[in-house]
């Protein structure tokens, strides 16, 4: 019998060829992106024994490993053309008597909001309900509930990995102290597949949904405004910004977000922001929605979790307000008669509880930021370069995990900051032969 063929009878879940029945559709990621690479095999695992399995394969082959929670990065780390190891089977979720929350590798935001709904509970996580949890943890997880509850990586309790040698570790702040540090916010697929992930979760609370529009008023007034004050607004509130161009139609702003707080300071909050950006307060508010039910609400808002859509996506975070000078270049950049298509600037809040964590209490380095800001647009569309290189002149350096970026320079100095040091002893003691390799891995 081939090793092949002893392979797939041990295992519990699938094997897909690209002469399998199937393999065309599992075999793509969502990313639209990267739907052309074709792995030579995709393993659907269905237990941690068929993720132990396929590291063997692959070693004794010498094939790349690619771990797919979601399938959504940027950079193409869900496919290869190697072995592709798509964790969906690895889905259950429960809770445990301290609301503790075992979560398969293969959940998705989706079902995580839905089983934890029913628990009373939640997690500070992002919007898209196909992003896959794991992924989005081990890159630092920024969301709606962030600014109260910090990263969805500060929520990680502990973590099941398999090694690249085969061998099955668990760990949390007593056991294997190190790898578990360095798997809060360093990125996926640096140390080890991750089969399964504990998170102390939250109550899930009772949510003010926030929306506006604005066609056609003065983005520069309301994105200065936005800047000074959506960072430091209270832990309760995170409001983020969008500004959208559309080929012959006027840029048209997005207010976004969602409170925890009583209606009535909500809405004097908001009324604050309103009169220094000098806006109309029409700011449509939908009180009384559990947080799974608010999530659901702002799905399709999401450029990213748009199907068959090949994105483009730089970022960047800021520490200070952006100047005057820049500001206004950017805008006129993002409307002007080059566009060919659609293109989003989208400002997110930081500040908050992200920011009350020591830089390096764990490997998500960035707490002293104020907003991210990223250039979204078709793959092929050259604005995101250059829209990113005007904005950079005010930018701290930083980049989000969660969002790589083939283009970086000084990746390590962005992605890791102080903090790449102690991540590459890391990658040293647990993955010493770099079996999990890509460009810009540590």
């Amino acid at each position: 019998m081939s090793r092949l063929a002893k392979f797939r009878t041990s295992l519990d879940g699938e094997l897909f060829s690209p002469d399998s029945p199937g393999y065309e559709a599992i075999r793509r990621p969502v990313n639209a992106a990267y739907r052309e690479v074709r792995p030579r095999l995709v393993v659907a695992c269905r237990s941690v024994s068929d993720v132990v399995g396929a590291m063997t394969y692959a070693t004794a082959t010498g094939d790349r490993i690619a771990p797919r929670g979601g399938g959504h990065c940027f950079a193409g780390r869900s496919s290869t053309d190697g072995i592709v190891l798509d964790l969906s089977g690895l889905g259950g979720i429960s809770v445990a008597d301290d609301r503790v929350a075992t979560i398969g590798a293969g959940a998705r935001l989706g079902q995580v909001y839905t089983a934890l709904h029913a628990c009373g509970q939640t997690l500070p996580a992002g919007c898209g309900p196909t992003v896959g949890i794991t992924g989005l943890t081990l890159g630092g997880g920024i969301g709606l509930l962030g600014r109260k509850h910090g990263l969805t990586c500060d929520r990680l309790v502990g973590a099941q990995v398999v090694l690249a040698d085969g061998s099955v570790v668990d760990c949390d702040h007593d056991h294997e102290p190190d790898l578990f540090w360095g798997l809060r916010g360093s990125g996926g697929g640096q140390f080890g597949v991750v089969t399964s992930l504990r998170f102390g979760t939250v109550s899930e609370p009772v949510t003010t949904r926030i929306e506006a529009h604005w066609p056609d008023i003065a983005l520069a007034e309301l994105a200065a405004a936005w800047q000074a004050w959506a960072p430091d607004a209270p832990d309760g509130l995170t409001v983020n910004l969008t500004l959208t161009s559309e080929p012959g139609a006027p840029v048209q702003a997005t207010l976004f977000g969602a409170a925890t707080l009583q209606e009535r300071p909500a809405r004097e909050l908001l009324q604050e922001f309103a009169d220094q950006a000098g806006v109309a307060p029409v700011i449509e508010l939908r009180t009384g929605l559990p947080y799974q039910d608010l999530k659901h609400t702002f799905a399709d808002l999401d450029p990213r979790d748009l199907p068959g859509r090949a994105l483009r996506i730089r970022s960047e975070f800021f520490s200070r307000a952006m100047s005057d000078r820049t500001l206004a270049s950017l805008l006129t950049e993002l409307g002007g008669p080059r566009s060919v298509g659609r293109r989003q600037l989208s400002f997110t809040a930081m500040g908050g509880a992200y920011n009350r964590v020591a830089g390096d209490a764990t490997a998500f380095a960035h707490r002293g930021e104020r907003f991210l800001l990223e250039h979204i647009a078709d793959a092929a569309d050259p604005w995101a370069d250059r829209s990113w290189a005007t904005a950079h002149a005010d930018g701290s350096g930083r980049v989000y995990p969660n969002f790589p970026d083939p283009a970086l320079e000084d990746w390590a100095a962005a992605y890791h900051a102080g903090n790449y040091r102690r991540l590459a002893a890391v990658k040293k003691a647990y993955d010493p032969h770099r079996f999990f390799d890509f460009p810009q891995a540590i």
